[in-house]
């Protein structure tokens, strides 16, 4: 008997789910996801607290900021705050973008009240406690060290403090650096926790299953009741501004290295670039975004050089950055970065195929539903959303987008951003890797230390 195979069919559009929205009486925005079957909820608070804000010489508060809001409060010391959580089973972290603070909780159903109540704490009442603060600075200062040792994190570094102008808060780390973080006292944290995190403009998610979960009065009862009598809301950060003379070669020296970290960057578009964001993840993906990408075809299956060098369009709350970025041998680094620069200005003058097109179309849009399957996903988007200023409808619409991108689509997205100039940052032995530039990249090559 034969048997007949089914015709598998496309799928069929997918939808970025839908939320209810809602605004408290202190003005915070709420937008709730109902998610069936998704019994941990995802709750984030976005406070558009932009680091271009925070006071020259005293870069990285934000971030030391968001560290210490679980760290005590005015009716819950640090020890009390922590069992509180661990009693509920929530899990509290605190960072900040660009463009603002994100406070993320992920907490079973029955307690979303709890835990909001707590987040409320956090972002109205936090103490910064002395014996906290030193610990966390002292923390911090550790970190910058150990930084300085991983050859990633030191070429990420140097790519922003080359690609950006000098006083632009993108050429900093979010963190801040040695001497920034190293002058701050608490009085400092206290006022600027003070000033610049407060309910003007902050936007609640809640992501998951709702049914029998009256939101909007547990968030009314909780965190409507957020208040911040000296919060002054700054304005939503401009794009920064490219250093006039990034096209160059930085190589920070680690004698001895084996290994030459390599980052390439040009500045790039945020996702409300007028052009549309449909055609930039798909060129992420068909440059660099799998073993089988045009970067990674040549250095990595047929050179044998890396274990994988990625490619991707990083869009900031205003502008954004185009970064290259992994590692090759010590001794093959001079031809590593010409055939890379060849691949990447290549592709801006020959193009993209149409193999590649549907190939980054399908990969991108069609594992878009699993990307997006889960309670904490879906309010990580759309808190990022929220700090973008971007409409609830964007995700959908980007996706709607892609199968309808043609070559000459991403032809210009990436013609736009790729001008032939560049800036390379190397992070290896330079006695080994300077010599074998020659020739081989066009510009100036600078050496720094490590």
């Amino acid at each position: 008997m034969s048997v007949v195979r089914p015709p598998v069919a496309p799928p069929r559009p997918w939808t970025y789910p839908s939320a209810a929205e809602h605004l408290l009486e202190n003005g915070v925005r709420v937008l709730a996801h109902d998610l069936p079957g998704q019994y941990v909820l995802s709750l984030r608070v976005v406070v558009p607290t932009a680091l271009s804000a925070e006071p020259p010489g005293k870069e990285g508060i934000a971030a030391m900021t968001a560290r210490l809001l679980d760290e005590g409060s005015s009716a819950h010391d640090a020890e009390a705050f922590a069992e509180l959580m661990e009693r509920h089973g929530m899990v509290l972290g605190a960072g900040v973008s660009d463009g603002g603070l994100l406070v993320d909780v992920d907490v079973p159903k029955r307690h979303l009240e709890t835990a909001a109540g707590l987040v409320r704490e956090a972002v109205a009442d936090a103490i910064f406690p002395g014996t906290e603060v030193r610990r966390i600075l002292r923390n911090r200062l550790a970190e910058i060290e150990q930084e300085r040792a991983s050859a990633s994190h030191r070429a990420a570094k140097e790519l922003a403090r080359t690609l950006w102008a000098p006083g632009e808060r993108a050429a900093l780390p979010t963190g801040g650096t040695r001497e920034t973080v190293g002058a701050l006292t608490r009085d400092d944290l206290v006022e600027f926790h003070a000033t610049s995190v407060g309910p003007q403009g902050a936007t609640v998610v809640v992501a998951g299953d709702l049914t029998g979960v009256p939101v909007a009065e547990v968030l009314e009862r909780t965190l409507g009741t957020w208040s911040a009598p000296r919060h002054r809301p700054v304005p939503p950060p401009a794009a920064p501004v490219p250093a006039p003379d990034a096209a160059r070669v930085v190589v920070v020296d680690r004698p001895g290295s084996v290994q030459t970290e390599i980052s390439v960057g040009r500045p790039g578009p945020d996702r409300s670039t007028p052009h549309g964001w449909a055609p930039h993840p798909v060129i992420s993906f068909v440059l660099g975004g799998s073993p089988s990408a045009r970067i990674d075809a040549v250095l990595r299956e047929e050179k044998g050089y890396t274990y994988g060098i990625r490619s991707a369009f990083r869009p900031r709350v205003a502008g954004g950055s185009f970064v290259t970025a992994g590692s090759v041998r010590s001794e093959v680094t001079g031809e590593a970065v010409e055939i890379l620069l060849t691949i990447l200005d290549g592709a801006a003058r020959a193009g993209f195929t149409d193999d590649e097109l549907r190939s980054g179309v399908d990969y991108v849009a069609k594992t878009a539903p699993g990307r997006y399957a889960t309670a904490d996903a879906v309010a990580d988007e759309t808190a990022a959303l929220a700090l973008e200023r971007l409409p609830l409808d964007f995700t959908t619409r980007t996706l709607r987008a892609m199968p309808e991108l043609t070559r000459n689509d991403l032809d210009a997205a990436y013609r736009r951003v790729v001008t032939g100039e560049w800036t390379v940052v190397l992070v290896g032995d330079a006695g080994t890797i300077v010599p074998a530039l020659e020739g081989r990249v066009t510009g100036p090559v600078v050496t720094v230390d490590l």
